[in-house]
């Protein structure tokens, strides 16, 4: 290893992207060290914006061999510190903004080959251009990159129908810690030639690698889409309504979101241009979609499932939006409502996820067991039911003092963590881990998978060049007895 202070590193690094691209401006670095929550407040030696895939390499390389730490960030939208450096001294920002290129869109083989630093919102419209769906979906998508995304193995509003942000992936391009780049941008729908090294790297939050370009898959664009907004009397009805619908538009179903009463409530109190959908107030709502890329219309199929449920009593009353407009406003409920509970004081979150089955008893459950613990709390769990991911958000108690509610976030944590375990759920559902939940993993995460995490990371990053301290602690948490014993 080569000894380099931070000074001569950075000159080198100018030497390789340009002294342009090497940022140490407190102001211009400011955007880059403070996440959208303002959880996390990072420090870095500077920020670093790389033009393409052999510079990114050339970084990679040159702080392999100096001993400097390389934290990866496409748009900055990540909700678990992942994208935050922590060492003035040894860290660099590795912006990739700079690689946003859009290589090739190939509609007969229905890819989109693009660049890590791509918006997910530029992905989408080139996949319209050519008539073409590219699904994935979230709330950030006009900043949010198609590096993150992967990094993180996004999730969004989609993934019932189309699933993660992994199963939209045929190849990768990659930095790897030493500087090598590993060429696997495949349009391949079958390739059986050993480990399918892809989804190494995705989700791994750039602690294994670094991407720097996609082959995504593309889906035919849909020429019909119907969004149905109902009312139901609790999460089971919910789950009920969602057999159904499955029952009789199959795959059609592309999008099912539950959300509370309080949810709503907020969202019409606090957020611009809101406005209570139905006439009267129930304690559960829906946003159903259905999308079809062979069917003129759905609307006929959507209201047979609408019929047929407020009869069976499982939906109390429903309405389907009849223009644009209407659509945006009921996907503005969904989309606000994270937003919309900041105006109502500290709140508690959790991403996680549960065998879909389970999910009714769970909110039940666990809500009732937060309410007896944490008086006066008030949750709010809402999502992506469909898929069994639910963002448990607890806000709280109506007038209270917000300090001393957040400061019981840890026993929340413990709370609500501890019954998703219990029933096979999951942690982390779509944000990943990062800082925020990496010290969690040791608890909830069988030791063999923990190891085998540890195992890889070793491998591929064995210096801990990238992402340092993210996702896995410094160090092995266990003892390989099969050593020990020898």
């Amino acid at each position: 290893m080569t000894q380099m202070d931070g000074a001569a590193f950075l000159e080198r690094i100018a030497e390789l992207i340009g002294p342009r691209y090497v940022v140490t401006d407190p102001g211009e670095m400011a955007g880059h060290l403070v996440e959208s929550r303002g959880i996390y407040r990072g420090t870095a030696l500077a920020v670093v914006r790389p033009g393409s895939t052999a510079e990114v390499a050339q970084v990679l390389a040159l702080a392999n061999e100096a001993g400097f730490g390389i934290v990866p960030q496409g748009g900055n939208t990540g909700l678990v510190g992942g994208q935050m450096p922590q060492d003035a001294r040894r860290e660099v920002v590795l912006s990739l903004t700079r690689l946003d290129r859009i290589r090739e869109v190939d509609p007969t083989s229905d890819t989109l080959t693009v660049e890590a630093g791509v918006t997910l919102l530029r992905a989408q419209e080139a996949a319209q251009a050519v008539d073409r769906l590219f699904p994935l979906s979230l709330a950030s998508e006009g900043s949010c990159t198609i590096g993150g995304n992967l990094g993180t193995n996004a999730g969004g509003t989609a993934v019932l129908a189309y699933g993660n942000a992994r199963d939209l992936v045929l190849g990768l391009e990659v930095a790897l810690a030493d500087g090598r780049v590993w060429n696997g941008l495949g349009k391949l729908r079958k390739d059986n030639t050993g480990y399918d090294l892809k989804h190494l790297f995705i989700g791994s939050e750039g602690t294994l690698g670094i991407i720097t370009a996609a082959v995504l898959k593309l889906f035919p664009a849909p020429r019909s889409t119907v969004t149905a907004f109902c009312g139901v009397p609790s999460p089971h009805a919910a789950l009920d309504l969602l057999k159904a619908a499955k029952a009789q538009a199959g795959t059609a179903v592309t999008t099912f979101e539950l959300m509370p009463r309080f949810g709503i409530d907020i969202v019409v109190t606090h957020m611009e241009g809101c406005r209570d959908p139905l006439a009267g107030r129930h304690a559960w709502y829906v946003l159903m979609e259905l999308s079809s890329a062979s069917q003129a219309s759905l609307e006929e199929t959507a209201e047979t499932i609408l019929g047929d449920a407020i009869e069976a009593g499982f939906v109390e009353d429903a309405t389907i939006a009849s223009s644009l407009d209407q659509r945006n406003a009921l996907w503005r409920l969904r989309e606000a409502l994270a937003v919309g509970q900041v105006h109502e004081g500290g709140s508690v979150k959790h991403d996680i996820s549960l065998p879909l089955a389970l999910v009714p008893d769970f909110i039940d459950e666990c809500s009732a067991a937060l309410r007896a613990r944490f008086p006066g709390c008030r949750p709010l769990p809402f999502g992506h039911m469909g898929d069994g991911n639910l963002h448990f958000n607890i806000s709280q108690p109506a007038g209270g003092d917000k300090q001393a509610f957040l400061a019981q976030w840890g026993e929340m944590n413990e709370l609500v963590h501890g019954m998703t375990v219990a029933r096979g759920g999951s942690i982390s559902a779509e944000h990943g881990i990062g800082r925020l939940k990496r010290d969690l993993l040791p608890g909830v995460k069988d030791p063999v998978a923990l190891e085998l995490m540890h195992t890889l990371k070793a491998a591929l990053d064995p210096r801990g060049t990238l992402n340092p301290g993210k996702v896995l602690r410094p160090g092995l948490p266990f003892v390989n007895l099969s050593v020990a014993s020898s």
